[in-house]
């Protein structure tokens, strides 16, 4: 059977925190169905992730409103064979991808992640989903966005690198807490100072990502008396991000619930702690308790509450042979459930069987 050829359409390209694009548009491309790649609005400033680079060249962005960019994505697609259109994200994305299909006469489709699901007024992604080929939801929590709308959803997580994230041993001495994500409210850093505030003995706390919140974080920081503790180190890439997890004793994944409702799927950092065989003490927000067993691969406390989170980490710097069962687990857990490699090759076959 012949690969379908498929137009993609993506948000801002590229974006450091969006790893699980990058896997699955270069699996896209390795089975020959990556016919184009169009970005709705301009990706980020700064290095990007070693995965984008092949894929830089070939993102065409385009401008106006959804039905603008559809026209100019089918102005630039005119002579290329193109079986369907599939887009990142259940908004802007998903609505120039419809848009587009009608305009070429083929199906659309789009993947659906966490926040992109409730940018679209209910009825309209309901309708938007009755419609496509396909909708990929990466975790269970988005797919139940969907439930009772009788639309064809297809679970497939996103996996890790684990090459790039190899199991490590942090080599002793002070005990060091790890963070990552962009800094706004629904990761919950402000929850993790409240947290580390509680914290006796000697502990330092490294907060890597960047965003929104970072003056306000630091201010609190500063008036907990934690300045010489904390460390925000900025957003970095993956050429770096695997020394940090090599460093820390534990990885704090705080998550909340915004004040918009908004909350994360299963973060990225999730899975390359437990690809890095890291301890991890996590809230039960989201999709994250999908990957994270309490007691068994890590450590699960309730969203948003600041002691039971100095308790569970107090929990682990106390007891040095829990942390290397937790992250032995969590390690042996991602080898099963997240491989980078097999979680692309069934994003590649969902894609292939509905578009075919």
């Amino acid at each position: 059977m012949t690969s379908p050829r498929l137009a993609v359409i993506v948000s801002g390209f590229p974006r450091r925190s969006e790893t699980f694009a990058l896997a699955e548009l270069n699996a896209l491309d390795r089975a020959g169905m990556l016919a184009a790649i169009f970005s709705t609005k301009p990706g980020e400033d700064g290095p990007c992730q070693p995965s984008a680079q092949p894929l830089l060249g070939r993102v065409r962005p385009l401008a106006g409103d959804p039905a603008a960019q559809a026209a100019e994505a089918a102005r630039q697609l005119a002579g290329v064979s193109v079986s369907g259109v599939h887009a990142y994200f259940a908004h802007t994305p998903a609505e120039v991808a419809a848009e587009l299909a009608r305009q070429l006469g083929v199906r659309f489709g789009f993947s659906v992640h966490a926040r992109d699901a409730r940018k679209v007024d209910r009825q309209n992604l309901l309708d938007r989903a009755r419609r496509a080929a396909c909708v990929v939801a990466c975790n269970t929590d988005v797919a139940g966005e969907f439930d009772g709308s009788g639309a064809r959803v297809t679970l497939v997580r996103h996996g890790v690198d684990l090459d790039r994230f190899p199991a490590r041993r942090p080599s002793g001495g002070t005990f060091t807490m790890l963070a990552v994500g962009r800094l706004v409210e629904k990761k919950g850093f402000r929850v993790l100072v409240d947290a580390a505030s509680r914290l006796g003995g000697d502990w330092r706390l490294r907060i890597v990502g960047d965003g929104p919140e970072r003056a306000g974080l630091a201010a609190r920081v500063y008036d907990a008396g934690l300045a010489d503790r904390v460390t925000f180190c900025g957003a970095i890439t993956h050429d770096v991000l695997p020394a940090e997890y090599s460093r820390a004793d534990v990885v704090v994944v705080p998550s909340v619930r915004d004040a918009t409702g908004d909350r994360d799927g299963l973060p990225n950092v999730v899975l390359e702690a437990m690809a890095s065989s890291a301890a991890i003490v996590a809230t039960d927000a989201g999709a994250i308790t999908s990957a994270i067993r309490d007691g068994e691969n890590g450590i699960v406390v309730p969203s948003g509450d600041a002691a039971a989170l100095a308790s569970a980490l107090s929990r682990v710097a106390a007891q040095p042979a829990l942390r290397r069962r937790l992250g032995d687990t969590a390690r042996a857990a991602v080898e099963r459930e997240f491989d980078a490699g097999r979680c692309a090759g069934a994003f590649v076959s969902a894609l292939r069987e509905a578009y075919a």
